[in-house]
């Protein structure tokens, strides 16, 4: 007889781990399917090792500018490719691990394959076509395979991957997806990336702050579409500082491959040109792993590539369920963690408040960082919001200049009427860290009173926080 479950998840990333979790926690017989590695594409491919690298080039960045300290480093200040690399997949492969520990200590099952839903309440498991996790991190003995399984809820948490334009299939090679950008043998002398997200400008910060020459290509006419404006555009005048050339309003047509490199046909409002460079990446976004699931036998509602759901991880067919990217954007490992818990407890009936988007932060870790959460000031009153915006620019905090960053910008946005925080927006040193402090303020629907009348600490980025919202209401301080 097949193994039963209470909850079964298909997909051990982010969204389906926490799940996992939440569900062994409320009592729930649960198991995870599992195809290539515990943690999804954040732990081992995305969110985890990219950081590793960019604070390898942040140092790296830090140490060039070491006579503006007021310090000396003896001999040529360098970089071991092969090391850089390495250090990532370490920090991945600790994590990973630590991810099939917590499943362990939490009572979870996992069971490793290839996933489809022959039915409702039945899930076929077949070998992994892929080679069982990363050679540093073997198959935990115990794991359960290939068979059929039984399950009263069934959670679809399978991600995402690269998206693919026809015509200009990324090859491993010459054209990189992320995959092969976070594990290059050497940095490349030349790099063209496609792609203006977070995916494209981060590794694009990353190579040029390791000494590439960076070329950005972006469809759009600014870079960082999901961002307001004003932050974007100033992101971009730190990137070209830097030395990355941005085109905007710019299309790769064509791609040729090359001995050693390839040569990218752009097309913008001043006419064709050629790039040349040894690589490029594709940075054009991701698509959602649906296929091959028997979603479309079993009638689930998709549209645009998307699993439908009503907020609560609920999908057209009762007992199925979807969450992370499989369930529309944004694409972010934090919102895969979050529905996924919302999902859960929905199923245990506890009634838990849906997926408000709006609350969700977003990061970027290039240099300068970029963290924003709410609406933009384009968005805000594209909706009909009479609104007062707040700035308060990094130049004026005494933090910030003695970190040796001045070069950043906190922006608010609230309801002229009501004194709603609808957003905040920020560029500059550690603003991904900052971002939280709105997200808590937003939450726990927080007016420019209670932010007006919280004490921050001195001297702290924190501060440029509390400006901005005195700056929305004219009572800034320090500008």
């Amino acid at each position: 007889m097949a193994d039963s479950y209470d909850i079964l998840i298909i997909g051990g990333g982010p969204g389906g781990y926490v799940a996992a979790i939440r569900a062994a926690q409320l009592g729930f017989k649960t198991a995870v399917v599992e195809r290539e590695h515990l943690g999804g594409i954040c732990l081992n491919w995305g969110c985890i090792p990219t950081k590793a690298l960019l604070r390898s080039a942040e140092i790296y960045h830090t140490l060039n500018r070491a006579k503006e300290y007021g310090l000396t480093v003896e001999g040529k200040i360098g970089f071991d490719p092969t090391a850089v690399v390495k250090r990532s997949r370490s920090v991945s492969a600790q994590l990973n691990a630590g991810v099939g520990f917590l499943l362990k200590k939490n009572k979870v099952d996992v069971i490793w394959g290839e996933a489809a839903i022959t039915k409702p309440g039945e899930v076929l498991v077949t070998d992994p076509k892929k080679p069982a996790m990363q050679p540093s991190n073997p198959v935990p003995k115990g794991i359960l395979g290939a068979g059929a399984y039984l399950a009263k809820h069934i959670i679809i948490a399978t991600g995402a991957r690269p998206r693919v334009l026809p015509g200009i299939e990324p090859d491993g090679k010459l054209i990189w997806t992320y995959f092969e950008a976070m594990v290059p043998e050497k940095f490349p002398s030349s790099l063209v990336v496609m792609g203006s997200g977070a995916i494209g400008i981060e590794f694009a910060s990353f190579f040029r702050s390791m000494g590439s020459k960076v070329t950005v290509v972006e469809i759009l006419p600014e870079i960082l579409p999901v961002e307001d404006a004003e932050i974007a555009a100033l992101a971009r005048k730190r990137f070209a500082k830097q030395g990355i050339e941005i085109l905007t309003s710019a299309k790769v047509t064509k791609v040729e491959k090359q001995h050693d490199g390839i040569a990218a046909t752009v097309e913008d409002t001043r006419g064709t040109r050629v790039l040349e460079a040894e690589r490029m990446i594709s940075a054009i976004g991701v698509a959602g792993n649906i296929e091959n699931l028997g979603l479309e036998t079993l009638g689930v509602k998709i549209e645009r590539g998307i699993v439908v759901t009503n907020g609560r991880g609920c999908t057209s067919v009762p007992g199925l369920y979807a969450i992370g990217d499989v369930a529309g954007p944004p694409m972010l490992a934090h919102k895969a963690e979050h529905e996924g818990v919302i999902c859960v407890e929905a199923i245990k009936g506890l009634e838990p408040h849906p997926l408000d988007k709006r609350m969700i932060p977003g990061c970027t870790y290039c240099n300068p960082q970029i963290a924003s959460v709410g609406l933009t000031e384009a968005k805000a009153k594209e909706l009909g919001f009479d609104v007062k915006i707040g700035r308060f620019s990094f130049i004026g905090n005494g933090k910030a200049i003695a970190l040796g960053e001045p070069d950043g910008l906190v922006k608010t946005i609230f309801d002229a009427k009501t004194g709603k925080l609808l957003g905040a927006h920020m560029v500059g040193a550690e603003v991904t860290e900052l971002i939280q402090g709105f997200v808590i303020a937003m939450n726990c629907e927080t007016t420019e009173v209670e932010l007006i009348n919280a004490i921050f600490p001195h001297p702290t980025l924190s501060e440029t926080m509390h400006e901005s919202v005195l700056d929305a209401y004219g009572r800034v301080i320090h500008m």
